[in-house]
């Protein structure tokens, strides 16, 4: 195989962050990684990047903006009061909300993005970023140590440019929040390799295969424990051979948890690091443009030797280095054996026992083999910055100043569209609703509570992988907390129709406790009224009252957002 052009994303400041002293996932592989890639004399022989970190904005194209706007203020200090008692966000002993967590997000976030635009502007054939990989977030909870799911949001980057992209997944762990984020679309394939059982997430069947234009789109194979580097590849390379030929993609990524290796501390697996490296060398010879990302992995020394070995196979010199360690910063971690290797335990191989893993893999190639060929994709222009951007009307970044007349009204005419579109909808949805009633507004609080009760409670805990219920909310907040954050509208209909903007421009009075509506984006005072800031029924949107429960302003901290950067000025 010739060389390939290699793009490498490493941050330095990923090493510095902590899920705490005694929690599995450490962000110092990441750091330890790149000591022996260095170590190795690899550096030179790729291009090295520190990507732009994510902003909030482009973590919302998968994830809401409540969310993402949760993860960028909270600390362990005030986590208990912004997850209305720990009911939301699923922030907890697996996902513990340690300072700086939007930082690291926004790292993570970050190299793979760039990752994923390097190799469609064609700069690069592989690109890795093993800070990512992070592929257990959900749109608007964090799970299994992950917040923010950098790979959903590489993928969609990709989208952009090409029609179809595969997604294979080699952690221990079932890729829950990838394949979920593209269970109803026949561009992305994904393929889980996973452990199946009693075990995180739970998920990842081998019937799980999609829904709608996704069917046969999702691809799980689920393993019993022990498995070997022998028994792994002898379904790996068939199944990715058969979705090469039907899928054809365009482009590949490949979430490499070390989890799965021999010894791993949660993991169940018995692959050696030449066995989990495979992969990569087997996805590489495709000669299909692909990214490397991180994962899993929670016994470190493993998860570094790993990740070099197969930065090594990416470059393609994985036979000319030596497996006898080079001295580096972290030399004595790898003790007592000082070398570039993660060899097999004895664990027995339950797959070969009862013949289950036969079965699995003639099951999915029979799949695979009843699903239709490459989807077709309309021809279209590809899609750049999106327009507003270009024409100034893209988000603002949290506190930055805006001192410029053209970005003010630039934001000003943002407002006014966004208002204009909530209004449309709303005049369409109030057409066949019967007038306000408070006995009918009661009853559709009720019927909403009622939903939000019987969706599901429970969640498994990827350190235990035991199902835990998830604390339903104190009744004291059932009425602050729905869909949005700012609680009903005055205007609210009889079923629970609400006023909706994109950033909140919510502020507490603490004097007159209530919530107003203040000016959008520095507008300057009176602007609004000469230029038509009408809300849906016809007055000032920027002075929109909302009814909150009657507590201190201590208990609504959280309703003084300023998405713009807005200082108020009195």
């Amino acid at each position: 195989m010739s060389k390939r052009r290699v793009a490498y994303y490493y941050d330095p400041d990923v090493g510095a962050y902590s899920y705490g002293v005694t929690h599995a996932m450490k962000p110092q592989r990441m750091r330890i990684t790149h000591e022996l890639v260095s170590a190795y004399d690899m550096l030179p022989k790729m291009h090295v990047l520190r990507a732009k970190r994510a902003s909030a904005e482009k973590m919302t194209r998968f994830h809401t903006d409540e969310y993402v706007d949760f993860l960028s203020k909270v600390t362990p200090e005030n986590a208990r009061r912004l997850t209305y008692q720990g009911t939301r966000f699923l922030v907890g002993d697996d996902n513990p909300p340690f300072e700086g967590v939007f930082e690291f997000c926004s790292i993570s976030a970050g190299g793979s993005i760039a990752a994923a635009n390097r190799l469609m502007d064609g700069h690069a054939d592989i690109a890795i970023n093993w800070a990512g990989g992070l592929h257990h977030a959900k749109k608007r909870e964090a799970s299994g140590f992950c917040y923010i799911n950098d790979i959903v949001l590489g993928i969609l980057e990709m989208l952009r440019y090409v029609p179809r992209v595969l997604y294979i997944d080699i952690d221990c762990h079932h890729g829950d929040g990838v394949e979920e984020a593209f269970y109803t679309t026949d561009r992305v394939m994904t393929c889980s390799i996973h452990k199946f059982g009693e075990f995180f997430p739970g998920t990842g069947q081998l019937s799980d295969r999609g829904r709608g234009k996704g069917r046969g789109y999702a691809v799980n194979i689920p393993l019993k424990d022990g498995i070997t580097d022998e028994s792994y590849r002898s379904v790996f390379e068939p199944v990715i051979d058969k979705i090469v030929e039907v899928f054809r993609p365009s482009a590949i990524v490949l979430q490499c948890g070390a989890d799965s290796l021999s010894g791993d501390k949660l993991g169940g697996l018995n692959l050696t690091m030449h066995g989990h490296a495979h992969c990569v060398q087997y996805v590489r010879s495709k000669n299909i443009p692909f990214m490397l990302v991180g994962g899993g992995g929670y016994t470190v020394k493993n998860v570094a030797r790993a990740w070099t070995y197969e930065t090594a196979c990416a470059l393609n010199i994985e036979n000319d280095i030596d497996l006898n360690l080079p001295w580096n910063e972290y030399f004595e971690w790898f003790g007592p054996r000082y070398r570039l290797e993660v060899l097999p335990s004895n664990l027995e191989d339950y797959n070969l026992k009862d013949g289950s893993l036969d079965k699995v893999r003639e099951e999915a190639l029979r799949h695979l083999s009843e699903l239709r060929p490459a989807p077709s994709v309309q021809m279209q222009d590809v899609p750049r910055e999106s327009l507003g951007d270009h024409l100034g009307l893209g988000g603002v970044h949290a506190h930055a100043p805006i001192d410029d007349l053209d970005e003010r009204l630039a934001q000003h005419a943002r407002f006014v569209y966004d208002l204009q579109k909530d209004s449309d909808r709303s005049d369409s949805e109030a057409e066949d609703a019967p007038e306000d009633d408070p006995e009918s507004e009661r009853n559709a609080h009720t019927r909403r509570t009622s939903r939000r009760v019987q969706q599901q409670q429970k969640r498994m805990s990827i350190v235990t992988s035991k199902y835990f219920d998830v604390p339903r909310l104190p009744p004291e907040f059932e009425r602050d907390v729905d869909e949005d954050p700012c609680g009903v509208y005055a205007n609210a209909g009889a079923h629970g129709r609400k006023r909706r903007f994109f950033q909140s421009v919510a502020e507490w009075d603490p004097v007159k406790r209530h919530v107003l509506e203040r000016e959008r984006a520095g507008v300057v005072a009176g602007m609004g009224m000469g230029m038509g800031i009408l809300g849906a029924n016809g007055f000032d949107a920027r002075y929109m009252r909302v009814p909150v429960r009657d507590a201190g302003s201590e208990e609504r901290e959280s309703m003084d957002v300023d998405p713009d950067g807005d200082e108020d000025e009195e």
